[in-house]
């Protein structure tokens, strides 16, 4: 299937918003704490995508025999990762933690054959590698600095396992409700957590010394991160190829990465280049399909 230029500017945009999303999230931490700030830009990404949906016309009604599986998927595809990351996040350089967040792929595939009996393949056994190395250099490099935080690269990690743990819980789960719906009532769920959780264990922010820069990021992350980049994924997920969708997850730690320079003045070094290399060997294993060999 080949790809029109409307997509390809659409999936560039796509991996643009998701990669930069992770120097803006570390820039948004140096203002506001981290469940607050999931809180904030979680409740306004649902209520945009709520609207926009309606407006749309999708069915966005919740179903009350639906609501409990809702909440169960919810759990590790909205709280486990958004909380874990995040936390993981305030540890460590944001490049590092795109890096160490995007081993989900390779997780949902590696817990696939564990709990689904599906096989193992050359192909996994390579992406669970390449991840294992992009893991361990980072991690070597966390503990052989003196402010480092191994303690923030277990929290991707775990960040990672609950996002490929809900991907498997989706693939399994069947709703009579468009995928649209099921995704901003998780959304909603999650942000009532946070707000819970947030008030439980968070000093109130002060919206007042909120500097212009943090207003903007809070945008960033509830018109663009939340809202735009969610229309152009549901749309991509039904009009492109899955080599597509790989190919744009492979670049987000990548971006990432490179944008983090600039946002927030974090410069990689070039074990952050090796296990980035790594982290895309890794993905394009687990993601990218088998060509099929064509009969003589």
């Amino acid at each position: 299937m080949l790809m029109r230029p409307r997509d390809i500017g659409l999936l560039v945009a796509l991996t643009l918003m998701w990669g930069v999303n992770w120097p803006m999230m570390k820039f948004s931490l140096r203002e506001l704490t981290p469940l607050y700030f999931r809180a904030v830009t979680m409740s306004g990404g649902a209520l945009l995508l709520y609207l926009f949906f309606r407006w749309r016309g999708t069915d966005m009604r919740l179903p009350r025999g639906s609501r409990g599986a809702v909440a169960w998927l919810a759990l590790p595809n909205i709280l486990g990762w958004h909380l874990f990351s995040i936390l993981g996040l305030a540890q460590l350089a944001s490049g590092r933690a795109a890096i160490l967040g995007f081993t989900m792929p390779v997780w949902t595939v590696l817990l696939a054959v564990l709990l689904t009996g599906e096989r193992l393949t050359a192909r996994v056994l390579l992406s669970v590698a390449a991840a294992l190395a992009a893991v361990g250099l980072l991690s070597a490099q966390e503990l052989a600095r003196l402010a480092g935080s191994p303690v923030g690269v277990v929290l991707m990690q775990l960040a990672a396992l609950s996002w490929a743990a809900g991907t498997l819980m989706m693939r399994r789960t069947k709703l009579a409700m468009p995928t649209e719906a099921v995704t901003v009532w998780m959304m909603a769920m999650g942000a009532a957590g946070f707000w819970l959780a947030a008030l439980a264990t968070e000093p109130l922010p002060d919206p007042r010394a909120f500097s212009g820069p943090m207003w903007g990021s809070l945008a960033y992350g509830v018109l663009l991160n939340y809202g735009w980049a969610q229309v152009i994924w549901f749309g991509m997920a039904r009009r492109l190829p899955p080599a597509a969708s790989a190919f744009s997850i492979m670049a987000v730690p990548l971006v990432g990465t490179l944008s983090a320079a600039g946002i927030v003045g974090e410069v990689p070094h070039a074990l952050d280049h090796a296990a980035a290399a790594c982290i895309t060997i890794a993905i394009a294993s687990a993601l990218l399909p088998v060509r099929k060999k064509v009969p003589s």
